[in-house]
């Protein structure tokens, strides 16, 4: 998977388009002001699933790509390691095995496409 430069998160680019400030969406997370999404935008901290699914609902748009630099990275460590779990595997050698190797050839299958 070639790299790219993507940032960590679009929650500012989000926020901008929908001309909501930091303390509305921090009223809409539930928040009393808008300190925790100045962290998230700044790529201080990372917002918990339940948040990141807030966003998700806030902004319309899925938090793979609301978070596309964080997803991108963890999606390229899993890919790794599913290759090598894949090597240690090797040869399916019971139906679990081969079941196995069926999963872990969809996980990596994406990642070698162009």
């Amino acid at each position: 998977m070639p790299h790219s430069t993507a940032l960590q998160n679009y929650l500012r680019t989000f926020r901008k388009r929908s001309s909501l400030s930091q303390t509305e969406i921090a009223f809409l997370l539930g928040d009393r002001d808008g300190s925790k999404i100045c962290r998230h935008e700044r790529f201080a901290r990372q917002p918990g699933l339940a948040t990141a699914f807030a966003y998700e609902v806030i902004f319309q748009t899925p938090a793979s790509k609301l978070f596309s630099g964080l997803y991108r990275e963890v999606e390229r460590q899993v890919v790794r390691r599913a290759e090598v779990l894949t090597a240690r595997l090797s040869a399916p050698e019971s139906k679990s095995t081969a079941r196995k190797l069926e999963i872990l050839g969809k996980i990596v299958a994406p990642a070698q496409r162009p």
